[in-house]
């Protein structure tokens, strides 16, 4: 199971073509955690950004962290947050794929390695 990160779906929305190609290769929808389209949404700059973001994950199934994954979440930010600086909503991304198992496609491998048993892959060049 893949959930992508923020970084790719960007990419995909900004036409980037090796994005768009490894997306469309992929056999099974890929799901985001909600905390990726509350980012997509706090970087739209107007209303009509926003129905865009909205509309480019519509058809991706979103996952929500479990109480389990919170738990983790707030582990790691205290373990990492001022050693390596990972932010609050990395760390509940990072859970949410630890939780589930899945792979977490970003090219942040900066704000994510850090985190244990976190699967990540860079999926497509940049």
């Amino acid at each position: 199971m893949y959930l992508l990160d923020t970084d790719i779906l960007i990419d995909i929305q900004r036409g980037h073509t090796p994005a768009i190609a490894w997306f469309a290769s992929l056999s099974k929808i890929p799901s985001i955690p909600e905390f990726v389209v509350m980012e997509l949404i706090q970087d739209a700059q107007n209303k009509q950004k926003v129905r865009q973001a909205l509309q480019l994950v519509a058809p991706l199934p979103v996952v929500w962290p479990t109480e389990t994954d919170c738990a983790r979440a707030l582990s790691d930010f205290t373990a990492y947050h001022l050693s390596n600086n990972v932010g609050l909503i990395d760390a509940l991304i990072a859970a949410c794929a630890v939780g589930r198992n899945a792979t977490l496609c970003t090219f942040n491998v900066k704000h994510y390695q850090i985190i244990p048993e976190l699967n990540i892959e860079q999926p497509y060049s940049r």
